[in-house]
């Protein structure tokens, strides 16, 4: 009886091992520019072949749900110190006459760069609530159905990265403009060092970014 029902307990066993096997479903294989433009910026990788193997196990999908959860708590991290400085700046006037930032333009600017980032904090919330209370069967079935269902996925991803990116952009160029529209000489000096090594390190991680989209 013993051999019997071990033999049983292994064909069980390796039926279920089969089963979470699942090749890639074809609402996933054939996907448009825009669905791998954001499954790059998402998920490292312009295809989903990687991410749906990982998404086979339990231990691989909480290795997926922990970075998860740790890229949006940085993003509120992030977002929580913008919104912060944007109130500041927003609330208070400029402490010396040579660097205004209170002039419309960087004051739109920063007050677009609070928004941002509030929106950033609501949605990096928001996703990792979703990523806490799913799990990997559920997961599944939802990209399966592909469509509106995958871009959700997605975006839930990429959609607070992209409010904290840009909140941070609005804030340099604010102070970009502040800096160039002050009358010292100093002032000009350092605000033209800084655009330049923020267009060299923007240039530098597009690049990087476009050689590996290419590669892969």
């Amino acid at each position: 009886m013993v051999p019997s029902y071990s033999a049983k307990l292994y064909v069980t066993t390796d039926k279920t091992a089969l089963a979470e096997e699942q090749p890639l479903p074809e609402a996933l294989r054939r996907t448009s520019l825009s669905t791998r433009v954001l499954c790059f910026l998402a998920l490292g990788r312009p295809d989903f072949d990687d991410h749906w193997k990982s998404l086979q196990s339990d231990q691989a999908f909480e290795t997926i749900r922990s970075r998860s959860c740790s890229i949006l708590a940085s993003t509120i991290t992030t977002a929580t110190v913008l919104l912060a400085t944007s109130v500041v700046f927003v609330s208070t006037a400029s402490p010396v006459s040579y660097f205004d930032y209170t002039s419309p333009a960087p004051y739109c600017l920063l007050f677009i760069s609070l928004m941002l980032a509030m929106m950033a904090i609501l949605t990096s919330g928001s996703s990792m609530i979703r990523w806490l209370h799913t799990d990997r069967q559920w997961t599944q079935e939802q990209l399966k159905l592909g469509g509106y269902f995958v871009f959700s996925y997605l975006l839930s991803i990429v959609t607070p990265i992209f409010f904290v990116a840009w909140s941070l952009h609005c804030f340099i160029f604010a102070m970009l403009i502040a800096g160039f529209c002050s009358h010292s000489t100093i002032y000009l000096i350092v605000t033209a060092l800084w655009l330049v090594m923020y267009v060299v390190n923007i240039g530098t991680i597009l690049m990087q970014s476009m050689w590996k989209y290419t590669a892969l």
